[in-house]
């Protein structure tokens, strides 16, 4: 990555930069004093996250500043002003930050920060520097294109400057553009002035002798043309045996892998995540983290939803309307959230479910997006008879929910029964009475995860993520059973994640698990979409990201370059 040490002046009176030396040199009318305006880049910036003490956002092009639930970010920026010459004096100093995206606080602070050590490749939560005393506070508009922040009090001249842009105003952080945007980066906006007097420095003008390199000589180079043919021979009037290229047929390139009505992908597999789980991070924020830390687009966007919610929310409209990065959204929905499944199936929630259709009618139109109808059931299975959650109960409720839907007008969801893949519920007589039906299931799909603590409960493979089991009489494996009872699904791995339960984390465990992955995975072709689940603590206190150590990332990393993920949309 290319650091911006450069200095964009504009000036108000003639100006000149020396490059060379990266210094900055003023011009001005004799007899007058002259005015000039300095814009200095960020050499470094970054934000830290409580919630997420081991990240950091060094090389992401956003910069956030703010409280999100229990999360706060401030964001660090360092400024290296060059000398502005004799006799210069600075009148005034401005941080002027461009919004990325989001509505802004009503009140941000910038405050000053003693440390000018640290970088933003190691700058985290866990090590950020202490935030000194406040500076300025600005009180922007929520839609304001850019943030300007008072600082002359502070810088005076040359030197390195750091500060911390912090905001109180509980969720609603704000989003700036860092120093890795295209446009609007930070900037150090100077106010500055010089007598007439000043002289600009003795560079010398070009002069008219030419450089000393000797011109063109009207002598050819030493190695002159020859009026023979070069040593390769003319073609004879002998075909080689070969065939010549013009009769050998190209060879093609592989077909672009798409996507069909269904979103099934004509090749290679759909790459997804739902990055931040059980955090208060903005969900749309994390996607972006865990895209920037994993080097690929995550083409399904998977987020979460219960009871009367209304979605897609505008964020994930716009995620999944991004040209640069195409995604689609797989919204998880608990339709019979505060209430039984039996219940939505006798039509108890139907106005819930007709309002959820107007509003995507009105609002996502007709773009395809998968559609997961309370994931994981099992989990939640009352067997008893009448207690209006046993297994057929959950699969009325699908059925009602899919079939509601589709006549409200919903053409554009993809329907996906996610299961979650545990021994225990697998083995159980009613598991099969989940299936809510061919004609209602689009993707069959499941949740499941790994321990990479050798020995371990749950340690394996990718094929035992995949198709683990404790009783081959009563239930065969996962995927076994999706390809032999509904052979024309396509599978979803609707979540999936490793994590490591050993005493002490050891790196390597969790990149020998991501190693299987590929090869293990090219042998399941119905798997037609992957999507990893990331937090730092789940339910059970787990941490599945993937880059909790160096050497997780860097195995993780090689999953997503993978070519067969290169799915469009």
């Amino acid at each position: 990555m290319i650091r911006r040490h450069t200095r964009t002046l504009m000036p108000l009176a003639a100006l000149a930069i020396g490059a060379a030396a990266g210094t900055v040199t003023f011009s001005g009318t004799a007899g007058a004093e002259t005015t000039d305006i300095v814009r200095t880049g960020a050499s470094e910036d970054g934000y830290s996250s409580s919630s997420r003490p081991t990240y950091t956002f060094g090389t992401s092009d956003t910069l956030v500043a703010g409280r999100s639930g229990s999360d706060t970010m401030v964001t660090y920026l360092k400024f290296t002003v060059p000398s502005p010459g004799t006799g210069v004096t600075v009148k005034s100093a401005q941080v002027v930050l461009t919004r990325e995206s989001k509505t802004l606080p009503n009140a941000l602070t910038i405050s000053k920060v003693a440390d000018t050590a640290w970088t933003e490749k190691a700058l985290s939560a866990k090590n950020d520097p202490a935030v000194g005393a406040a500076v300025s506070t600005a009180k922007p508009k929520s839609d304001a294109a850019a943030v300007s922040f008072d600082v002359s009090s502070i810088v005076k001249g040359a030197g390195t400057y750091t500060f911390a842009v912090t905001s109180r105003v509980a969720n609603s952080p704000a989003r700036f553009r860092s120093a890795e945007a295209t446009t609007g980066q930070p900037a150090l906006t100077l106010t500055v002035t010089r007598p007439a007097a000043t002289k600009p420095p003795a560079t010398k003008p070009p002069t008219t002798t030419p450089p000393a390199t000797k011109p063109p000589t009207t002598t050819p180079p030493a190695t002159k043309p020859t009026t023979t043919p070069p040593a390769t021979k003319p073609p004879t009037t002998t075909p080689p045996a070969t065939k010549p290229v013009e009769a050998t047929p190209t060879p093609t390139t592989p077909a672009e892998c798409k996507v069909d009505a269904k979103l099934v992908p004509s090749c290679g597999v759909l790459w997804g995540a739902a990055a931040g789980g059980f955090s208060d991070v903005p969900r749309d924020e994390a996607l972006k983290t865990f895209e920037q830390k994993t080097g690929r687009t995550s083409t399904i966007y998977h987020t979460y939803h219960k009871g009367d919610e209304l979605f897609p929310t505008k964020d994930e409209i716009a995620m999944s309307s991004d040209p640069a990065s195409p995604r689609t959204l797989m919204l998880n929905w608990k339709v019979g959230y505060g209430t039984k499944w039996a219940n939505v199936a006798n039509g108890d929630q139907d106005a819930r479910i007709d309002r959820l259709s107007t509003y995507i009618k009105t609002n996502y139109g007709t773009k395809k997006f998968f559609m997961v109808l309370h994931h994981e059931p099992e989990n939640d299975v009352n067997a008893t008879a009448g207690s209006g959650m046993t297994a057929k109960d959950y699969a009325a409720m699908f059925r009602h929910t899919a079939l509601r839907m589709k006549a409200n007008g919903v053409t554009n969801a993809v329907f996906v029964v996610a299961y979650m893949n545990y021994e225990k519920w697998n083995n159980t007589s009613w598991w099969g009475d989940l299936y809510p039906g061919d004609d209602v299931v689009d993707w069959v799909g499941v949740d499941t995860y790994n321990n990479a603590q050798p020995g371990g409960f749950h340690y394996g493979d990718f094929n035992y993520l995949m198709n683990r089991t404790n009783d081959k009489a009563k239930f065969p494996g996962w995927y076994t059973w999706a390809t032999t009872k509904h052979p024309g699904k396509p599978i979803m791995v609707a979540e999936w994640g490793v994590y490591d339960s050993s005493a002490t984390v050891v790196g390597k465990n969790k990149a020998d698990v991501y190693a299987t992955v590929l090869p293990q995975l090219a042998k399941m072709p119905q798997i037609k979409g992957l999507v990893y689940f990331e937090t730092a603590k789940d339910q059970n206190g787990h941490d599945i990201r993937m880059d909790d150590t160096p050497e997780a990332l860097a195995g993780f990393k090689k999953i997503a370059a993978d070519p067969r993920f290169n799915v469009k949309l």
